[in-house]
């Protein structure tokens, strides 16, 4: 079957299978939860723009992630809602999978590109007629909770995916395994080629996040038990992947068994390099700075009035959109912003480390700021906590319980692809607090400064690769990270309260002209280093074509 309805770029002519957990495409197509699906979003998108040879392999995601609602009193509540797609086409396949012993049916479903002006996707699910009530569940909600499922999750991604692939008669020369979601395919490759070597020449692995969440661990024999490994032993397994202790965790698993590991931002490689030196037989770990698509992410008037300097025009455009965030605000919490206000925005997963409320750690400080009558501030947030992981709830119910007494603060459910647009484009400033060395890319920034809102960030991530502290971006500055975690949030918190009220408040209302240029520079430097153009051409000359007689010099440009 064909699936692309392109000519490929003979620079991109490898045929590369693109396997990932999550795909934010579409606001219509809900199968995504945050950074890491957003960023395949746009991989797809750039892949499809530039004409590469990829097919994104993906999950069919029954109920979704969930859906954000409000109880009776206003605070969070996560609903499951099954969706349907008359766009997705049925390919007709039934792959067979065995996960526990028992056979699990797969079906495929077919995104064609004309679409939503992406890379093909196909989407596997066991939610089918076919299978038991147990067998179905395993694609119903993205990231369950259960681990069993979790790892027949893995299972149909990865194995699934390899065997749709076969059955559709797809020559993949790469499998890139965005995050080790999908590990489970190297050892279905091992049993078709019988050498680890020649699976390596066809896997290259992307890691995300220094987080234990993102580098996940399982009992080796539970795994066994489930069918990660696909049919080899577990004696075959230890040999093969080197692991002799009962803990198995995915991503040694993915280092040891790809020709290459790239890391998704320049400081994030230093990190992983240092967090990973004892791995032995581990792959060369590069980097690859993770980026957005700009023609699905920036505004066209936006971008056509930086373009033709039209100073006027970008001021007005600017203005017209944050009237449309606000528009969303009045509706969501019945509150009036004002156009003519600094607007901040903090919006993406909220996680612990991310600290989405380190803002308001001196209470009466961020009071003070944002109450001021003369130069008033307006903070917007919003984002999905995971819904079983109670700390990051009660972190997100605690700021609604906020905006109930402050007027100038609101907190917005529905943080998916649509609303965050919105965020970006309404924002004056773009609010980053995770602490350093956490936060491995973070791209939100990005798309916010592509749409003419200025980075204020901690210095992590992809934020110095870009930042020029009071010149195209706010920085928090660097503090000493020996210190208990506790200092370390008060220190951040003084800084960055003192860069918003000395520098940030009064550029805004007492320099416009400065504001401005900062603005203008944003959005300068932003394009097109970081747009996934950029990206996905750098994923063909330093992954998918490593080893294939290139120059190292080359392909490490």
């Amino acid at each position: 079957m064909k699936l692309h309805n392109y000519e490929f770029d003979l620079k991109y002519k490898k045929s590369v299978a693109y396997f990932s957990m999550e795909f934010a495409i579409h606001q219509a197509l809900k199968i995504y939860s945050g950074g890491l699906g957003f960023l395949a979003g746009s991989h797809m998108r750039s892949a499809y723009d530039l004409k590469q040879n990829i097919v994104g392999i993906g999950i069919l995601w029954s109920y979704g992630y969930y859906d954000q609602a409000r109880n009776e009193e206003g605070y969070l509540k996560a609903d499951f809602i099954r969706k349907y797609y008359s766009y997705l086409k049925d390919l007709g396949i039934l792959a067979r999978v065995t996960i526990c012993g028992k056979e699990v049916f797969v079906k495929a479903y077919y995104l064609a590109p004309n679409i939503f002006n992406s890379a093909p996707l196909i989407l596997l699910s066991t939610d089918i007629e076919e299978n038991d009530y147990l067998s179905r569940t395993i694609t119903q909600k993205l990231y369950d909770a259960n681990e069993e499922t979790r790892i027949s999750q893995e299972i149909i991604l990865g194995i699934g995916g390899v065997k749709v692939l076969d059955a559709l008669n797809q020559k993949i020369e790469i499998y890139h395994m965005n995050e080790g979601h999908a590990l489970p395919l190297v050892y279905e490759l091992y049993n078709k080629y019988e050498s680890l070597e020649k699976v390596k020449e066809k896997v290259i692995f992307t890691t995300h996040t220094p987080e234990d969440a993102g580098n996940e661990e399982h009992d080796i024999s539970l795994l066994h038990k489930f069918g990660f490994f696909s049919a080899l032993s577990l004696d075959k397994v230890r040999e093969i992947t080197l692991v002799k202790e009962e803990k198995f965790n995915l991503t040694i698993g993915a280092l040891r068994a790809s020709k290459r590991t790239n890391a998704v931002s320049k400081l994030h490689g230093l990190v992983t390099n240092k967090m990973w030196d004892s791995c032995k037989s581990a792959s060369e770990i590069t980097s690859i700075t993770n980026a957005q698509n700009k023609n699905f992410w920036m505004d066209k008037q936006i971008l056509k009035a930086f373009q033709k300097n039209k100073t006027k025009d970008l001021i007005e455009r600017k203005k017209v959109l944050k009237q449309k965030l606000f528009k969303i605000v009045a509706d969501q919490t019945g509150k009036l912003f004002d156009e003519n206000i600094l607007t901040l925005v903090w919006a993406r997963r909220f996680a612990d480390y991310k600290r989405p409320d380190l803002i308001k750690k001196d209470y009466e400080r961020f009071k003070r700021i944002i109450e001021n009558e003369t130069k008033p501030v307006q903070i917007i947030w919003a984002g999905k906590p995971y819904p079983f992981d109670i700390k990051a709830m009660n972190i997100f119910n605690d700021l609604i319980s906020t905006s109930h007494s402050i007027k100038n603060v609101a907190v917005l459910i529905g943080y998916e692809l649509n609303l965050s647009r919105a965020l970006k484009c309404g924002a004056d400033i773009w609010i980053n607090t995770p602490r350093i060395s956490r936060e491995a890319s973070g791209t939100s920034g990005m798309t916010a400064a592509m749409n003419a809102a200025i980075h204020f960030s901690t210095d992590d991530g992809w934020h110095p690769e870009f930042a020029k502290d009071g010149i195209n971006a706010f920085t928090i500055p660097p503090i000493n990270h020996d210190v208990p975690i506790q200092e370390q949030d008060e220190l951040d918190n003084k800084n960055m309260m003192d860069i918003l009220e000395n520098i940030i408040v009064p550029t805004y209302y007492d320099n416009p002209k400065k504001w401005l240029e900062i603005m203008k520079n944003s959005i300068n430097d932003i394009l097109p280093t970081f747009d996934s153009d950029r990206m996905a051409d750098e994923y063909y000359k330093k992954m998918y074509l490593f080893g294939n007689n290139l120059q190292k010099d080359i392909t490490d440009e």
